[in-house]
């Protein structure tokens, strides 16, 4: 299955591998530099910390650039009478409450949002399902079941 994320989460991550490659870098090289300059470097807390953090910099760097390379944009949902990616669902559950969903990629996940990313339980069980449709999902906390009630192509109102 493809690596789906949208194009604005997309933009977020090439943000921040670009943010970190001009100017968070080169900020924490120049302190380990200056750090460095300074002498003893085996009891020198702002070097050791320095270099640490770049470590930290350059795995995030590493990482953001293979993932960029694996992810295909989409701008929005292709349709509102089933749920696709980046639909936006609104289900009912057992107990008569109602959720909205924002079916996204794995870089995007927010569950305060309510954005779930189309590989968890319930992604997966709502993606193809149309409105009036009941998607079973076994979870750790029990299954559960949803009907759809509402899809559509941007957020609700």
């Amino acid at each position: 299955m493809a690596e789906y994320i949208s194009t604005a989460g997309r933009a977020r991550l090439a943000d921040e591998l670009h943010r970190l490659l001009s100017v968070e870098r080169p900020q924490v090289v120049n302190t380990v530099a200056a750090a460095a300059a300074e002498g003893d470097r085996s009891e020198n807390a702002e070097y050791i910390y320095g270099k640490k953090r770049l470590r930290q910099i350059d795995r995030r760097i590493e990482f953001l650039s293979k993932r960029l390379d694996q992810l295909q944009a989409v701008e929005r949902a292709s349709t509102d009478d089933r749920v696709v990616f980046l639909s936006w669902v609104e289900v009912e559950d057992e107990g008569g409450q109602t959720h909205w969903y924002r079916i996204v990629g794995a870089d995007e996940t927010d569950a305060k949002l309510g954005w779930i990313s189309f590989k968890s339980p319930v992604g997966k069980a709502l993606l193809g399902r149309r409105r009036d449709d009941t998607v079973f999902v076994p979870t750790p906390g029990g299954d559960r079941d949803y009907t759809i009630l509402d899809i559509r192509i941007g957020p609700p109102a």
